[in-house]
Parts: C-alpha cells; structure tokens; sequence
C-alpha cells in the first residue's frame, strides 16, 4: 500500500546487554491500566520497539527479528499513536523494520479517536503511546491458506509478550488490549481492513 511520509526518524542502535534477568522479569510482569502524564523518552521507546520487531540476523533474503514469525514471513506491521513521546511530535507513525526508523504517517493528537477505537479504554489516551499492529494477510496465506489466520495471531502474542517483557524491565506500564472496532482503527491508521488489518494493540506508558 503506497502511504504518503511526512517525516522519518531514525532509531538509533539498540542496548542488548545487561540489565535484570529474565526470570525475575517475568516473575514482575503486569498488566498496567493506570499511567501518568509523564512521557517516555525516545531512546526507551527505541528499545521497545526494537524488543518486538529488532533484526537481530540476516540469512539470504531472510531478516530474523527479535521474535519468532511462521515460515520467517513477518505479517505484522507496526504503527504508533503517539502522545507524549520526548523528541516525537504526537501522531500515527509506522515502524519501517529493515532500516530501524519511525515514518511520520499523520501529525496531531489522535488521543480521543483511538480510545473511541478501543471501546472507550481511557488508557489509550492516558498512555504516552499506543502500539498498534496490523497483519498483511498475504504475506502468511500465500504460504499457509486458510491457515494463515492462525499463525498470524500466534505472531501476534509473540509480539505482544516481548513488548511485555521489555516494559517490565525498563520500569514501564504496558497493557495489551484485544477489545477494539476493527474499522475505526483501520481508518484511523489508513489501512484497508482486507489485504491489511488491525489485530492487537497495547498501551504503554508511566505507570502511576
């Protein structure tokens, strides 16, 4: 789908070494619903973003990310609604995976119409951002058919839980949210809701 691009922004490279352990990550790992009116700052954002959707190595035509994805197809895409994001004006973004930099899709506060979108969820505006993901279906049912359908939302809950994982132990409220209309976020993003839907979003901020 050719998008129009107001703005890119690169993320700079990501930190992959030390920090807690996983095993204590895990045990901590919450859903937070209740964030404060601070934002994040764009380098903790660069890191969650790379902990979803991170190339971490190349084989052939192949980039393998940070998560698993059936057949090493990677359906997912993903955008942010932005609030309060240090060095970020507030709008909808789309994450381009292979070059690791935020495109700017639309510029304002989308606050209201994504917590419309998500069933009247006040986090979604109390968060500093929203990741949204979408799947491109052909990308998986071209391979697997109608079986597709499954493995997309397999990729999806990996997604979902590294997000988890990373939030967690950068000391960040995250909440994932399955309870959305479909077609007002596919309008609010500019995608199709056919050959390009939303499946999964998350909200993500300063926990209280």
């Amino acid at each position: 789908m050719e998008r129009q691009v107001l703005a890119r922004i690169a993320l700079g490279v990501p930190t992959s070494k030390g920090g807690e352990g996983v095993w204590e990550v895990m045990e901590r790992r919450r859903s937070q619903r209740v964030y404060s009116r601070e934002g994040l700052s764009f380098d903790l954002l660069s890191q969650l973003l790379w902990a979803t959707q991170g190339i971490t190595g190349r084989e052939g035509p192949y980039l393998f990310r940070t998560t698993p994805s059936a057949g090493a197809l990677y359906p997912l895409e993903t955008y942010l609604i932005v609030h309060r994001i240090e060095r970020l004006n507030p709008g909808i973004y789309l994450l381009d995976v292979p070059e690791f930099r935020l495109e700017l899709l639309r510029e304002g506060d989308f606050s209201q119409e994504i917590v419309a979108a998500a069933l009247h969820q006040s986090m979604a505006a109390a968060a500093a951002v929203v990741f949204v993901w979408t799947a491109v279906i052909k990308r998986s049912s071209w391979k697997y058919g109608e079986r597709a359908s499954r493995y997309i939302y397999l990729d999806a809950g990996h997604i979902g839980q590294n997000l988890y994982l990373a939030a967690t132990a950068l000391e960040i409220g995250c909440c994932t949210i399955g309870a959305f209309y479909d077609d007002k976020v596919n309008q609010l993003i500019g995608v199709d809701g056919r050959e390009e839907t939303a499946i999964y979003l998350a909200a993500v901020g300063k926990a209280m």
